[in-house]
């Protein structure tokens, strides 16, 4: 299991633009695939986005894609989810993931390691 610590989150305007970080500890960050979530006030656990242990495959939720990017940095044990045109739907806690496999992401699944989250509040 990899420790993560989510930071970035704060009160932004819609329409603007925020960028999330998920800090990993340990040394075998590049062995995961990593993936974002998010749970809204009143809703269940939403996935928002996937990527593979070295960058090369991204996987998004149909209402982040083209608005959010996802991607990481191996060396500094970092994975960042850009986000843009935000608009209030995308209030939430954003939590950080890793799984031993990207495939879990492709079945819709999460895995075991979870940050604690970063509350995003987008104002109208």
């Amino acid at each position: 299991q990899v420790q993560l610590v989510e930071s970035g989150g704060g009160l932004v305007q819609a329409g603007g633009s925020l960028t999330l970080s998920c800090a990993a500890s340990g040394r075998t960050f590049s062995s995961y695939a990593m993936g974002w979530f998010r749970r809204a006030p009143g809703k269940e656990r939403e996935f928002v986005a996937a990527i593979d242990r070295i960058g090369r495959s991204t996987l998004y939720a149909d209402s982040m894609k083209g608005r959010f990017t996802i991607s990481r940095d191996n060396a500094k044990n970092t994975v960042y989810l850009q986000m843009n045109r935000l608009n209030p739907e995308d209030t939430a806690v954003y939590y950080c993931n890793g799984a031993t496999t990207y495939a879990i992401y492709l079945r819709g699944s999460t895995g075991n390691s979870w940050g604690q989250g970063t509350q995003v509040t987008v104002s109208s």
